[in-house]
């Protein structure tokens, strides 16, 4: 069974991180104990620097082992080992720390040296060495930015050969940054490679993964930021140097370009303010101001009262200096560019070989759902057939991301409400990358559908006291044209919440969409993400205080929901008593809920009532429920009333860690999903597939 690999890059700038989250994210399918080691790493350039992979690696993962033990070397102490002959104690030391991480983990990933000034022979030599001392089986990295195929493949050719000279295998071979209209041409060289090296993918260049952000900018020029340090995650796509007047500048500024000038360029600085604001000029992400001066003090006050300002920095050195050092800056992945992280996880999974990868890799690894395994299929179920998901809050910076994300990913179709200018606007204020032509924007003001849309809505509520003016009123609600979108089937679902309240979300939903057939209420799930498996709780989100009947329909729902999305439903009715033990009216209502969903479904596998550590495991749902096939093995857990199962979700969640999705909602003839106001970019994402993949049964 391989329980390591080892990934090496055959020449410098090959994209290593991307590959390493990748590869990680890969293995955490499998098994949740993933170690991260790197033997080698680059002596700091100052007091407190850490090797910038390792702390992607253990802050993304949140991995428990110390920064110390995820490296065994700095360069020079290697250098002087090496020279003085002392391959011995050097390949002794890292056997020592790989063997301590192989022994707490089910998994290390090792990751090769970099590329920093020696020569090639020489980082073949030491990684080829550490592989083949390890036992480790290789993946090798290449990259084709802007190259001839003799250049993308010699160097890899050599890689391939120095590892396999030391009996390593060879387990496949990945080209990153290729132009993504060379992909197929390089796809099939690289299938026609005469050495034997495993399974093959090639990755397409990405100029947001290429481009640095002004945190990273700020880093590399030893930079002080003066204003907009929230917004250091802005993307330099360039470089412009601006000598010229104001008026000059206008007509070459570049969206997501930084603007290199003079401290004492007011008019340089305002006028980019300015056209930052202007829906008719480009967007620029940042301002480096030369000659280690500040504004003048009235300059400053303005800056310093403005609320969202690109970021302006500062820097000791003059403007052609300045502009020479920019050039020379390197992007990185790093554990602080949460958007790039996302993005390349995309390119990576759209184009890597998981089949390949499995076979050479995982074919021996046990499976369990692990959480990344879980948002995986997801992932792959909603991309298998394509929905439309109507998200009304487009002016929601988080909205926006979480669409660049899944345009990426390309596995669902979207569509956004809100004013084009402002939505296009934002979008280029963020640098984010959204194609408008895949993903439109509707404005229900200016809409087509509007007035259709209004008559529908008081057809529907005019017995309820609806005037036609108030229909019209309350169509210009988002929540209540993207609902309609979905009632009408011009949307598959829709996902709000984000600066709605729930309330404000469901109430259409409510309304017009109503309940499926043979259900009453609406109930949730949450999909509680554990270490090794995944359990779906309900109801947590919407029903105070159920009756037995509508504890069933929450059940049977549940149950269903389980089962769409690939869990298996063994139901556990949940009390305060297992079996017949217990007496009381609470008691007595989940007895009877369990009753009925027997009658009404009696393919669905339901136990009930029983507590919770009876449920989930096995050696108390043995004693305590001998001859229940529910008891101890629970993938569906349903609690008595809304309470329990909020606190019990929120416990859960806080004291082991467990990723908590939802809520879902489910029991509406149409998906709606709300967001809680206070949801990441991922909780957005999660949402927008699992609505998507419920649109599928309708």
């Amino acid at each position: 069974m391989i329980r390591s690999i080892f990934i090496s890059s055959a020449e410098p700038y090959s994209g290593k991180s991307l590959v390493t989250i990748g590869v990680f994210e890969a293995i955490l399918r499998r098994t949740p104990k993933v170690a991260f080691f790197k033997p080698i790493i680059r002596n700091p350039k100052k007091k407190g620097d850490q090797d910038k992979n390792i702390e992607l690696i253990r802050t993304r993962y949140e991995l428990p082992q110390s920064y110390e033990d995820s490296f065994a070397f700095y360069r020079n102490d290697v250098q002087e080992l090496l020279g003085k002959g002392k391959y011995d104690q050097f390949i002794e030391q890292v056997l020592v720390k790989y063997k301590n991480l192989e022994e707490n983990n089910d998994f290390v990933i090792c990751e090769g040296s970099d590329y920093i000034g020696e020569g090639s022979f020489f980082e073949f030599d030491i990684n080829s060495l550490i592989a083949k001392n390890l036992g480790l089986p290789t993946l090798i990295i290449g990259q084709g930015n802007g190259r001839a195929l003799n250049e993308i493949f010699n160097p890899v050719q050599m890689a391939i050969e120095a590892f396999q000279e030391q009996d390593t295998k060879v387990i496949g071979v990945i080209i990153n940054r290729v132009r993504e209209d060379r992909v197929e041409e390089i796809k099939k060289a690289l299938n026609d490679l005469p050495i034997n090296s495993g399974f093959h993918s090639v990755i397409p260049a990405n100029d947001i993964l290429s481009s640095p952000t002004l945190r990273e900018v700020a880093e590399q020029l030893n930079a002080r930021v003066m204003f907009g340090e929230k917004n250091l995650d802005n993307l330099a796509t360039g470089f412009q140097s601006v000598a010229m007047m104001l008026s000059n500048y206008l007509k070459v500024m570049k969206d997501g370009s930084v603007a290199i000038t003079p401290a004492d360029r007011i008019d340089i600085i305002m006028g980019a303010l300015e056209a930052n604001r202007s829906k008719n000029f480009p967007h620029i992400s940042g301002m480096i101001l030369t000659g280690n001066f500040d504004p003048p003090d009235t300059v400053m006050q303005i800056l310093a009262g403005l609320p969202d300002i690109f970021p302006i920095l500062s820097v000791e050195t003059f403007t052609f200096q300045t502009s020479i050092d920019a050039g020379n800056i390197v992007s990185t992945i790093t554990a602080a560019s949460e958007r790039k992280i996302n993005l390349a996880l995309a390119l990576f999974e759209k184009h890597f070989d998981q089949e390949g990868f499995s076979k050479q890799v995982l074919s021996d690894q046990p499976i369990i759902m692990t959480p990344k395994m879980f948002l995986y299929n997801l992932q792959k179920l909603a991309g298998q057939n394509r929905k439309r998901i109507v998200l009304p809050e487009g002016n929601d910076d988080r909205v926006l991301k979480a669409v660049e994300i899944l345009q990426k990913k390309d596995i669902v179709d979207m569509v956004v409400l809100g004013n084009k200018e402002e939505i296009k606007s934002k979008a280029g204020t963020l640098g984010l990358d959204i194609n408008f032509e895949k993903t439109k924007i509707i404005d229900p003001y200016s809409s087509d559908n509007f007035e259709s849309f209004a008559d529908s809505l008081y057809d529907i509520r005019k017995a309820k006291g609806m005037s036609k003016e108030m229909a019209f009123d309350q169509m210009h609600d988002v929540s209540y044209y993207g609902t309609m979108m979905v009632h009408k089937g011009v949307a598959d679902g829709m996902v709000s919440g984000a600066a709605h309240t729930t309330q404000h979300t469901i109430r259409p939903a409510l309304q017009f969409v109503k309940t499926k057939p043979g259900f009453k209420v609406v109930s949730s799930v949450f999909f509680m993400c554990l270490d090794d498996r995944v359990l779906a709780y309900g109801d947590c989100a919407v029903n105070p205080n159920p009756t037995a009947e509508e504890l069933a329909e929450i059940a049977i729902a549940s149950a269903d929901t389980s089962e769409q999305f690939g869990i298996p439903a063994k139901v556990a009715m949940l009390s305060y008593s297992s079996g017949d033990s217990g007496k009381g009216a609470e008691v007595e209502k989940v007895r009877r809920a369990t009753k009925i969903v027997r009658e009404l479904r009696p393919d669905i596998l339901i136990e009930g009532p029983i507590q919770y550590d009876a449920a989930v495991d096995m050696s108390v749902g043995k004693k305590k429920m001998p001859n229940s096939k529910v008891a101890g093995h629970a993938s569906v857990l349903i609690f008595p009333d809304l309470n329990t199962g909020n606190n019990t979700y929120k416990a859960v969640q806080r004291e082991t860690g467990a990723i908590a999705i939802g809520p879902v909602l489910q029991g509406l003839n149409k998906p709606v999903n709300d967001l809680s106001r206070g949801c990441l970019v991922e909780d957005i994402v999660n949402t927008i597939v699992i609505t998507a993949i419920q649109a599928q049964t309708n």
